[in-house]
């Protein structure tokens, strides 16, 4: 894990436990266990997905909370369902509604309680239809997906799914799945937010059966690996579904996401809060 994921990681356990309030002999208990975790030479080689699955984890049994932003989430989904027949409207309407919609929701990935420091949402919202990728494949994901008799599109985050939601209605593919997080984890979506959201009226949803933010084949369930296996074509949001499978070369993924750190930047070749469109089977990364 770079050094710099691990700094995030810690942000982010000092975030969680102000947030959810723990006392300070409890938060003490977590940052011992969480630190020890990550230096521990057993854990030189996990992602920081891996780790951060970890660190929810005990922070939902000292907090006995097992959605730790699901307020966030909560608003988030609503917020975007409150303005998604606008953007729909603005997607049927443009010149090119595929570019628009993908556009769309390339900005909705912009949702993420993960990494440090705000957002704002509507104003990145604002400029997504005339904001072109740092890195655009899209030409390419828009042919293969007429080729494709199996489509997997695996989701990331509250809110942003709205959005994933109507680029889903625009490429109108019969045999579309949409995948969730097995288990609650940051603000990245599950089942339940699917099904608020709508998405199981344009896409066949389930859960890659793990908790963490990303999609790691290793842990994931048996169901999710068969039909994984069997796509033609995988669409991948967010940077923790490409920290899990940007080694992954032997399947055609598109990796969708906004990138949101220096880290993830410097891997794909941009800066960062740059949108990508990257298709694995073009280029290599190092």
């Amino acid at each position: 894990m770079h050094p710099d994921c691990m700094k995030c990681l810690i942000l982010q356990a000092d975030r969680l436990l102000t947030k959810h309030d723990v006392d300070a002999s409890s938060a003490q208990r977590v940052t011992n266990r969480f630190n020890d975790y990550i230096i521990s030479p057993d854990n030189s080689n996990l992602s920081s997905p891996e780790v951060a699955c970890f660190l929810h984890r005990i922070v939902k049994r000292v907090t006995c909370k097992g959605d730790l932003y699901e307020k966030e989430k909560n608003d988030f989904n609503q917020l975007m369902l409150d303005i998604e027949e606008q953007t729909r409207q603005i997607i049927r309407q443009s010149e090119n509604p595929f570019k628009t919609a993908l556009r769309y929701a390339l900005a909705g990935n912009i949702i993420d309680f993960g990494p440090p420091g705000s957002f704002d949402v509507f104003s990145t919202l604002a400029a997504a239809a005339s904001k072109e990728p740092a890195i655009d494949h899209s030409a390419i994901l828009y042919e293969a997906l007429k080729q494709a008799s199996t489509v997997l599109y695996l989701g990331d985050n509250a809110g942003e799914i709205v959005l994933d939601k109507l680029f889903i209605e625009t490429i109108n593919h019969p045999n579309l799945y949409f995948v969730t997080r097995g288990g609650h984890i940051i603000n990245d979506i599950t089942l339940e937010d699917a099904v608020r959201v709508g998405m199981d009226k344009v896409a066949k949803v389930i859960s890659n059966g793990y908790d963490a933010p990303s999609t790691m084949l290793n842990r994931c369930s048996g169901e999710f690996r068969r039909i994984f296996d069997s796509a033609d074509l995988i669409i991948s949001k967010g940077q923790g579904n490409l920290e899990g499978l940007i080694g992954n070369r032997d399947k055609p993924i598109f990796f969708l996401l906004m990138v949101k750190c220096y880290v993830i930047g410097e891997m794909l070749g941009t800066e960062e809060k740059n949108s990508v469109v990257y298709y694995n089977q073009k280029t290599r990364i190092a």
